[in-house]
């Protein structure tokens, strides 16, 4: 079984706000998509960043986060401006 941690941007710190938000899996990750899990760890860390939320999005799309293309950098900054 793949284990979050192994998808790009995921570090072990990651993971574990992934896994205390009730996200176990890389399939889950995807079945949530990027804006539910964030609000998930948003319930219990109010300083989570964008580039978590980059992060997040970029492992979804198994690539790193930096790579992902200008419109949905712009479509999370703002996500996130909303919060």
């Amino acid at each position: 079984m793949v284990e979050l941690s192994e998808l790009p941007n995921i570090g072990k710190v990651l993971e574990k706000e992934l896994i205390e938000s009730g996200i176990n899996t890389p399939e889950e990750l995807t079945n949530v998509g990027s804006k539910e899990a964030f609000l998930r760890m948003w319930e219990n860390n109010h300083t989570a960043c964008l580039s978590k939320l980059c992060a997040i999005e970029g492992a979804i799309q198994h690539v790193r986060w930096h790579n992902l293309d200008e419109t949905k950098k712009r479509e999370l900054k703002k996500f996130h401006q909303s919060l």
